[in-house]
């Protein structure tokens, strides 16, 4: 089973080394590059096309938002995972705008950090469920667009039905009993949704929906 290339991005080099040591002795996970700043992560990124990047959101040059916008545009399929000490929605709103699948703190554990690793890797994103659907309807309030192309061209009726689901921050469990469907088959409609959005995550996945108009403020809870 290939391994989820992670890319380190911080600009401490102990907390670098740290995470790094912790990371190597997960069998499923590899290190691929570290990056001391924005810049230097967007070039890594670039150049690599890793899974995941954990990125610190004060840095040097260019903020981790910054750099996870220009990440998402160099490489869309990467997903950005930003480990911060602000618990604060006016950032986490900022991280889902800029297309982070999530954000971890800080002071979360060894374990936690490696779980969220996985989580973002196969898609899912790392925020608590009552936490997404009241960020993403912050969200939706200014990026709710008008009515675009159908989405029946893009995605099919029953991956809008999965997405809505999301949009109202259901799990991939929740969304399964929801619908009546296994969970495998709930993930691989995600990995349809993603690869026909080119996405790396179920938030851009909402986010762009809201963009393009398919979907509304009461799909996500508002």
């Amino acid at each position: 089973m290939p391994k989820i290339r992670v890319l380190l991005a911080d600009d401490h080099p102990v907390l670098r080394g740290g995470m790094r040591s912790l990371l190597e002795q997960e069998e499923d996970l590899e290190v691929v590059a570290e990056a001391g700043d924005g810049e230097e992560a967007i070039k890594h990124a670039s150049d690599l096309t890793p899974d995941v990047v954990l990125m610190d959101i004060v840095m040097p040059k260019i903020n981790g938002i910054e750099a996870t916008k220009q990440i998402k545009q160099v490489s869309p399929t990467t997903a950005v995972l930003i480990l911060t000490a602000y618990d604060d929605d006016r950032y986490v709103i900022g991280l889902l705008q800029a297309g982070a699948a999530g954000y971890l703190l800080k002071s979360a554990s060894g374990k936690q950090t490696v779980e969220a690793i996985r989580s973002v890797a196969t898609g899912d994103s790392v925020l608590d469920p009552a936490a997404t659907r009241r960020l993403l309807s912050c969200v939706a309030r200014y990026l709710f667009g008008a009515p675009g192309e159908a989405p029946e061209g893009v995605l099919s009726q029953r991956e809008m039905d999965v997405l809505r689901l999301a949009s109202r921050g259901m799990s991939n469990k929740e969304i399964a009993l929801t619908l009546n469907l296994s969970m495998p088959t709930v993930k691989a409609h995600f990995v349809n949704i993603f690869n026909k959005m080119g996405v790396g995550s179920r938030t851009e996945a909402v986010i762009y929906g809201l963009r393009k108009g398919w979907l509304t403020l009461e799909d996500v809870g508002t």
